[in-house]
């Protein structure tokens, strides 16, 4: 199981482009195009965006939380631990049973980031390889274009990519699987999206939505993917 993560975790370093979502943690699959191409967008059902003033319901997952991927608490629930990708730095600082020697706490805190990140995303989906995410990353790309893509862990190995061009969205999940022969994209056939008009201006997507795709490896297996997203928008950086 290990050598399938360490597999894992190097093939998606390699086609992250220039950066790794929240350090080391969270990773966005296919990252790499952040917009999709203009003949993969002729393959996307094309939504118009429901804009709504005040958009309601449930989006208390907010105050939810987790760590990096990569930090734990030992099972005391005092100390912290890193594990499964760590700098090696980090490595020099344990004994022999794993813990952080005490002189090096002051320094394995300085390496190690212990932030609370909050979810940014609820949902619920069918595709390949998916267990389930909390984080959605929303990039404003120009005035224009804006896209989002939900973060993958070493279980999930699936993201949801919507491209929003002004009022449209376009929808696909892009697969990186690590047993099925490769990459594989999945196009949005049927749809809707919501989101808070208020809040985009200012910075916050709020929406909620619910997308159904065409499952090409097994046309009679329903694949969708469904939910609510509450994320800044942030600013693309090459």
């Amino acid at each position: 199981m290990e050598r399938v993560i360490v597999w894992a975790v190097q093939r998606y370093l390699g086609k992250i482009m220039k950066k790794l979502l929240f350090g080391i943690s969270f990773l966005v699959c296919g990252f790499a195009s952040v917009s999709f191409q203009t003949e993969e967008k002729s393959k996307s059902i094309p939504f118009e965006i429901k804009w709504v003033n005040n958009l309601k319901g449930d989006y208390s997952f907010i105050n939810k939380w987790n760590y990096h991927l990569n930090v734990f608490k030992d099972t005391t629930g005092e100390e912290f631990r890193c594990d499964w990708y760590c700098p090696e730095e980090i490595e020099r600082m344990k004994d022999s049973t794993g813990r952080i020697i005490k002189d090096s706490l002051t320094a394995f805190f300085k390496i190690l980031d212990t932030t609370h990140l909050h979810h940014t995303i609820e949902c619920d989906a069918w595709c390949y390889q998916y267990a389930g995410t909390d984080f959605m990353e929303v990039y404003r790309l120009s005035n224009d274009s804006v896209f989002c893509g939900s973060a993958c862990t070493p279980g999930t190995h699936c993201s949801l990519q919507l491209d929003i061009v002004k009022d449209i969205c376009f929808a696909k999940i892009d697969l990186n699987s690590i047993v099925m022969g490769g990459d594989e994209i999945f196009y949005c056939t049927d749809g809707y999206i919501k989101i808070d008009k208020k809040l985009w201006a200012k910075g916050i997507m709020k929406a909620e939505f619910d997308f159904n795709f065409y499952n090409s490896s097994e046309p009679k297996q329903q694949m969708y993917w469904k939910g609510k997203i509450y994320s800044e928008i942030k600013k693309w950086e090459d």
